[in-house]
C-alpha cells in the first residue's frame, strides 16, 4: 500500500527565523492521526533563515538524522563534537544517555533541511555526533545509502543505533531505480516530481509530498520532471 502525504496537509510553523512543515504531531502541532510511523517519530522540513538557529537545547535516546539540502549547518555539542555540513552531506546524531547541541546557519544563505528522527534499540549509549558526503546520484544499483544500523554497511553508510536503513539522493531525468524495502518505507520528494509504484499501484508525489509505504517488498521510483529528482526513502521497523 502507497499512502500520500500531500504537502499541504502538513503541520505548519512559522517562527520568522524558522519555516517548519511537520510530517507528524510535533512541539505546537498535533494531529493523533499522524503520530508518527512505527520507529519513526519526527520528520521536519526546515528552511531557517541566514544568521539564526536552535540554540543549546538536550536530546536522549533519539537517533537524529539531518540530510541537508541547501545551505549549510553548523553543529556544536558539550561532548566537544563540532562540524559544519553542507548540502549533499547528511549528518547523524545519537543522543543515548543525554547530549545538549546547538545547530546553526551561520551563512549569508537560507539553509534547508529535513530533520528524522527514529527511536533506538538501544537505549542509554554513549552519545555520538558523525557527518559524511555522500555520492548524489542514484546508479543501477539503487539510491546511495546514507545510513544504517546494519554492521554490514558500517564502511559506506552512517550508523544508528536501529535496524533502519535510508537511502536518498538525484534521479536522473525521466529515469527510475529500484528500492528494496524490509520493514515499511517513508518516502519524501525533496525536489521535483516522481512516481512511485509497488507493481500493482501508482502514486505520483509532487516536491515537498511525502508517502507511508507498508506490505512491500521492492519500490519503484521514477523521475517525472524535465530536471532531476531528489528523493529520500526511510526504511524502519514498525516499532
Amino acid at each position: 500500500m502507497i499512502q500520500h502525504v500531500p504537502f499541504e496537509s502538513l503541520g505548519k510553523a512559522n517562527h520568522g527565523w524558522l519555516r517548519a512543515n511537520h510530517h507528524f504531531s510535533f512541539a505546537r502541532y498535533y494531529n493523533p492521526e499522524r503520530m508518527g510511523f512505527g520507529s519513526l517519530r519526527v520528520i521536519n522540513d526546515d528552511w531557517v533563515a541566514p544568521g539564526t538557529g536552535f540554540s543549546p537545547h538536550p536530546h536522549k535516546n533519539m537517533e537524529i538524522i539531518s540530510f541537508i539540502r541547501s545551505g549549510a549547518v553548523t553543529h556544536e555539542d558539550n561532548q566537544g563534537n563540532k562540524g559544519l555540513t553542507s548540502a549533499g552531506e547528511v549528518q547523524v546524531m545519537s543522543a543515548g544517555t543525554g547530549i545538549v547541541h546547538s545547530e546553526f546557519n551561520r551563512s549569508a544563505e537560507p539553509l534547508t533541511l529535513f530533520q528524522i528522527w527514529i527511536e533506538p534499540n538501544e537505549i542509554n549509549v554513549k552519545p555520538r555526533w558523525d557527518s559524511k558526503l555522500f555520492t548524489a546520484k542514484a546508479t543501477e544499483a539503487g539510491l546511495p545509502l546514507l545510513v544504517s544500523g546494519d554492521p554490514v554497511d558500517k564502511d559506506k553508510a552512517l550508523f544508528i543505533y536501529q535496524d533502519a536503513r535510508i537511502y536518498g539522493g538525484t534521479l536522473q531525468a525521466g529515469h527510475s531505480t529500484q528500492v528494496k524495502i524490509k520493514h515499511q518505507a517513508y518516502v519524501l520528494a525533496s525536489k521535483a516530481s516522481v512516481a512511485l509504484s509497488d507493481g500493482q499501484h501508482q502514486l505520483i508525489l509532487k516536491e515537498g509530498d511525502g508517502a507511508r509505504v507498508t506490505e512491500v517488498n521492492q519500490l519503484s521510483i521514477t523521475a517525472l520532471d524535465e530536471s532531476d529528482a531528489e528523493v529520500i526513502v526511510i526504511d524502519a521497523p514498525k516499532n
